[in-house]
Order: C-alpha cells, then structure tokens, then sequence
C-alpha cells in the first residue's frame, strides 16, 4: 500500500497521585479543555474527556504517528504543569505513573462515549477501584494486584 491509514479508538484512563489533591468541580471543563488541545496537538481526536475528583477518562482516535505510551506522557506531562499554574492549591499535584488503554470497537463507541457522560451518576455507585478492577476483567488484563495501586 502506498498510504498508512487507521482509525483507533481509544479509551484512556489515568488518576491522580496524591489523594490530598482533588480535581476542583470549578476546574474540571477548563482541564479537559486543554487536555483535548494537547491531544490535538498530537495530531490526535479528542472526542470526549471527562471524569471526577480523582480520575480522567478520554475517548479518542489516536494518530497512527504517535504511540499510547507517549500520547498518555505528553496529555499527563502537559497537564500536569498547566494545572499547577491556574492556583497554589494544585502545587503539588501530580498524576500517577500508570494508566490504562483500551481499544474501543466502533460498535461500543457510543457506550463508551455515553458511559465516560455519566462518570458522576457511576461513581456514586463504585469508586475508582472497583470500576477499573472492573476494566481489567472485561479486557481480560493479567495483574498482580499487590502493585495495582503503587506508584
């Protein structure tokens, strides 16, 4: 072939490092905003962000020039620095090292979508924990569980 197409989907998600620092509801639009620039900037769709006081879902279609690894690096190194500017309370905020990555198949595209909507109507039902042990399961992702939540 001459040309290299593709069209992922993808759905990421990271967390927060430090429990004592929470996404402020009132900040919340402007960091998924400049999360979806950053994702641009890779040549990346950003489709939606969303999330609660801890954690980030995206859902998007990945640049075939760019890796997972270093899409997630560059959203999580970006937004890291920006968060920190926009007030003290964020000095020491920090994500996690890890995340997760799941292929998104366009048939379960609009679930996904509608599902990263509704992420405070889910977690008034199961925290973090539960709902990504839940992720791991339905991928079928091995993990040793005593390193899941270290960083």
């Amino acid at each position: 072939m001459s040309q290299s197409l593709s069209k992922l989907y993808l759905h990421i998600i990271f967390r927060i490092k430090n429990e004592g620092i929470k996404i402020r509801k009132k900040d919340k639009q402007d960091l998924y905003a400049y999360i979806g620039s950053i994702i641009k900037d890779r040549q990346s769709i950003p489709i939606i962000i969303n999330g609660v006081e801890d954690h980030v879902h995206v859902l998007c279609v990945m640049s075939k020039n760019i890796s997972l690894s270093k899409l997630v690096e560059e959203i999580k190194r970006h937004s890291s620095r920006w968060i920190k500017t926009k007030d003290s309370y964020y000095l020491g905020f920090e994500w996690q090292g890890g995340y997760a990555g799941f292929s998104v198949s366009p048939s379960i595209h609009d679930k996904t979508k509608q599902y990263i909507e509704n992420q405070e109507q889910h977690h008034k039902k199961r925290d973090f924990k539960e709902e990504y042990l839940i992720f791991l399961k339905e991928y079928g992702i091995e993990y040793n569980y005593d390193y899941l939540w270290t960083d």
